[in-house]
C-alpha cells in the first residue's frame, strides 16, 4: 500500500492492525510479559534522563578484566548531551568502557565522511565524546562503529566485549537502527523472509526503505529527501542478539501514536512478521519499551 516493490507492515493481516489499533494506555502497559516490559515515563526530563542513565549503567559494570559497553542510537539524540553530563559530574573514567554506534549512512561505495550533515559518527562525537573532559574520555580505540571497510570486525567485537544494553528508537518502518523490511524482489517477491531468515543478517550495507527516506528527511533534514542517502550501514540481528538487553525509546518524535502500539502488541503475543522488523524482538530474553506517556494518545481522527 505505501511502498509498491517493498515489505512492510501495511501488508500484514489486517485484524493484527484492528487490534493493536484499539489498545488503550492501560492495555499498552498491560502487554509486559516475562523478558518484556513495558515503561511509561510522565515528563520528557525524565524519559530522556533515565535514557542516558542506561550508558552510565553500562560504562559503571566495565573493567580492565571484563570490559562492558552500549550500542547507542542518533535518534532519539536528546539524551546524549545528559550522558556527557553525568559523566563529568561523576567523574566517571571510560577507560575499559565501550560504545558501539549502531549506522551510518553509505554512499558511493562508502561510509559517509564526517563532513556530511546527517552524520551519525559526527553527530556523536560533537553531542557526547568531545564534551567529555579529557582525562575521562574513551579510548579511540573502543568506539565501534558499522564503517564499510570494517564490517567483519564490527561484527567480531560483539563477541569480544559486553553489550550490557542496545540502544534505539522505533522508526515509521518499525526498524531498529535500519533493519528496514525488505523489498519484493527475488525469492522474496510472495512472501517475507523468515524470521529465522532474517535473523541470521549481521551488520551490513542496506537498501532504505522509501518510508524509512521521507522520516530521516522529515525528522532530520527539514524535509529535503534527496539529501537522504538511500543506504545506509547498520548493526544487525546477529549483534542485537549478542546485547544482553534491547531497550527502545518512543517519546513520539520517530513514530506515532498506531505505530508506537503495534509493536509490542506483536512482540507480547509472538506475532513474528519480517514485514515489521520489530516483532523479531520477540524473541529476545530482554526487551524494554520506554514510552512518554503523553505521547501514547490513541488512534483516532485529528483533523489538521
Amino acid at each position: 500500500m505505501l511502498a509498491e516493490g517493498w515489505w512492510d507492515y501495511t501488508t500484514l493481516d489486517e485484524q493484527i492492525m484492528r487490534d493493536a489499533a484499539q489498545l488503550s494506555e492501560k492495555d499498552l502497559l498491560q502487554l509486559s510479559r516475562p523478558g518484556f516490559k513495558v515503561i511509561f515515563h510522565d515528563t520528557l526530563e525524565e524519559f530522556y534522563l533515565a535514557e542516558a542513565l542506561e550508558y552510565i549503567d553500562a560504562w559503571k559494570q566495565a573493567t580492565a578484566d571484563s570490559p562492558a559497553g552500549i550500542c547507542g542510537p542518533i535518534g532519539p539524540t536528546e539524551q546524549i548531551p545528559l550522558v556527557a553530563q553525568l559523566v563529568n559530574s561523576l567523574n566517571i573514567s571510560l577507560k575499559h568502557c565501550h560504545f558501539w554506534g549502531m549506522d551510518e549512512w553509505y554512499e558511493n561505495g562508502k561510509e559517509v565522511p564526517q563532513t556530511h550533515p546527517l552524520s551519525f559518527v559526527k553527530a556523536n562525537r560533537m553531542l557526547l565524546f568531545d564534551q567529555i573532559k579529557p582525562e575521562l574520555r574513551m579510548p579511540q580505540e573502543n568506539i565501534h562503529y558499522p564503517l564499510a571497510s570494517n564490517l567483519e570486525a564490527y561484527t567480531k567485537s560483539f563477541e569480544q566485549i559486553r553489550c550490557v544494553t542496545m540502544q534505539g528508537g522505533q522508526g515509521d518502518t518499525k526498524h531498529w537502527a535500519f533493519n528496514d523490511p525488505l523489498p519484493r524482489t527475488g525469492i522474496y517477491i510472495d512472501q517475507p523472509p523468515t524470521a529465522e531468515e532474517y535473523r541470521k543478517l549481521s551488520a551490513r550495507v542496506v537498501d532504505l526503505h522509501p518510508i524509512t527516506l521521507m522520516q530521516n528527511a522529515r525528522t532530520s533534514g527539514g524535509g529535503y529527501v534527496v539529501g537522504v542517502p538511500n543506504q545506509a550501514l547498520t548493526v544487525g540481528p546477529v549483534e542485537t542478539w549478542k546485547a544482553e538487553k534491547v531497550s527502545i525509546w518512543q517519546a513520539g518524535n520517530h513514530d506515532n501514536p498506531f505505530g508506537m502500539r503495534l509493536t509490542p502488541f506483536m512482540i507480547a503475543k509472538g506475532l513474528v512478521d519480517t514485514a515489521v522488523p520489530m516483532s523479531l524482538l520477540a524473541d529476545h530474553p530482554q526487551v524494554e519499551f520506554h514510552y512518554y506517556r503523553k505521547a501514547i494518545k490513541s488512534v483516532e481522527t485529528e483533523m489538521h
